[in-house]
């Protein structure tokens, strides 16, 4: 059965965005080019048709052409590298890209605003290269999806970031809600209520739709959405593997996706297809939003009513 390999090539990064879940402990990890090769092998022989590069960063590693050929060369016929972009704008770095096979660009973009953009990612003077890798994306010729993330300090500026985006000739978007993992767990103010966000949201869906861009919600669920909810998005869906320096697991079991439903979730019509919600959501949160949406009364723990393990 053909799916999805993302390896997580390490969490070192030129970047030290605020909300991150990668630790500094964490940035030491990553893996090596045989294990990598591995793992690619490992990959083709059990069905896997497309490979996902991501990190951390993976275009600060020297051997990241060769690791794109050998892909190729094994019979992956979709290669997708998710990067800042901070280095896809540098002269000739895009071009090898392709030639070696990469078929399409994920680009973090995190916020549009200049004067928001580097103390995000804490490193000043970014914003600048971050435009250029995108716009060199765009250039390419490939399919593009820009990355943004909702937290409590981008998401009201959703609908101009989409804006943005278009007027650059970027047409598809993923959208990202925080996580309080890892890295960012001691940082709940960075978690804005999914009510809160999403009449942006609904914004954006609506500009998105009136100028034709594909843009997807990867984590708010469906019964928040409202008659937006085809614009949600679970890659867990499909057969994804993840492979990351510790260990590899598929994406729906991963802490980053939806895997909990509350008691309101019972008898919805989207439960079937809906992972649910995170966990470190629940923590914050509680169920209250989600019954709201259901008229059911809320849990008194909020705790889940179907639990997957958590990886």
């Amino acid at each position: 059965m053909p799916g999805l390999l993302d390896v997580i090539l390490g969490y070192d990064c030129n970047l030290a965005c605020s909300y991150c879940t990668i630790t500094p402990a964490m940035r030491a990890r990553a893996l090596s080019r045989d294990q990598v090769l591995a793992e690619l092998r490992r990959g083709r022989s059990d069905g896997y048709d497309a490979l996902s590069l991501t990190g951390g960063e993976p275009t600060i590693r020297s051997d990241l052409l060769g690791l794109v050929r050998a892909a190729r060369a094994l019979g992956y016929q979709d290669v997708k590298l998710q990067s800042n972009g901070l280095l896809l704008g540098v002269p000739g770095n895009l071009e090898r890209l392709v030639g070696a096979g990469i078929t399409r660009l994920h680009v973090s973009i995190h916020t549009h605003r200049a004067d928001r953009y580097d103390s995000m990612v804490r490193r000043a003077d970014s914003f600048p290269l971050m435009v250029r890798g995108l716009e060199a994306g765009v250039a390419a010729g490939i399919p593009l999806v820009a990355e943004v993330i909702l937290e409590t300090s981008t998401y009201r500026d959703l609908p101009d970031a989409l804006r943005w985006l278009h007027a650059r000739g970027v047409r598809a978007a993923d959208l990202w809600f925080v996580s309080l993992t890892d890295g960012n767990a001691d940082h709940p103010e960075s978690m804005p209520r999914m009510t809160e966000v999403v009449p942006s949201m609904q914004e954006g869906f609506a500009f998105a739709r009136a100028h034709g861009m594909q843009v997807r919600s990867l984590h708010v669920p469906r019964c928040l959405l409202g008659d937006d909810h085809v614009h949600a998005h679970d890659p867990g869906a499909a057969r994804v593997r993840v492979v990351t320096p510790e260990a590899s697991f598929e994406l729906r079991h991963s802490r980053l996706t939806g895997q909990l439903h509350v008691p309101a979730c019972e008898g919805c019509a989207f439960e079937a297809r809906c992972p649910g919600v995170r966990e470190d959501y629940l923590r914050r949160y509680g169920d209250s939003e989600i019954a709201a949406a259901r008229g059911r009364p809320p849990s008194r723990t909020g705790t889940a009513s179907r639990v997957i393990p958590l990886l």
